[in-house]
């Protein structure tokens, strides 16, 4: 991905919306029985964004994070606050343009890399202007 479009921070004053919450759990393996009732409800930005005022959206542009299971148009949800440590997916600022990678270390040296082989990973002593801008803690698409 070489780019990445910012749709804005997200509001504190925001009203809860409280959505329905299954009282069970699905099985992704074998079936179980299911109850037939709503438990609880559940707000996605109590449960998504632990930290409103650094926390922004960004539209996914390109498919070097599709082996990370980040494709085309998805929705990301980046944290400022957070540190930028190794193996985690950041969104970093390269001569002045988004970009979406993996950041590792690699001989000592810290890199960047995508989840597509087609692109080689980028080598952050050998870059010019950089800045980690944020680590992505969600990403929301379609099935």
């Amino acid at each position: 991905m070489s780019s990445a479009e910012l749709l804005g921070p997200l509001r504190l004053e925001r009203n809860a919306l409280q959505l329905p919450l299954a009282g069970d759990t699905v099985a992704a393996g074998f079936p179980s029985p299911a109850d037939d009732y709503i438990d609880v409800g559940i707000d996605l930005n109590e449960v998504l964004v632990r930290h409103p005022t650094s926390t922004f959206f960004l539209r996914v542009s390109g498919d070097s994070m599709t082996g990370a299971g980040i494709h085309h148009g998805d929705l990301l949800l980046v944290d400022r606050s957070l540190e930028p440590r190794p193996q985690r997916i950041v969104v970093a600022v390269l001569d002045g343009a988004f970009t979406l990678k993996r950041l590792t270390r690699h001989r000592g040296q810290l890199r960047l890399e995508a989840a597509n082989p087609a692109y080689p990973p980028l080598e952050l002593h050998q870059c010019g202007d950089v800045q980690i801008w944020g680590v992505a803690i969600h990403v929301i698409h379609p099935l």
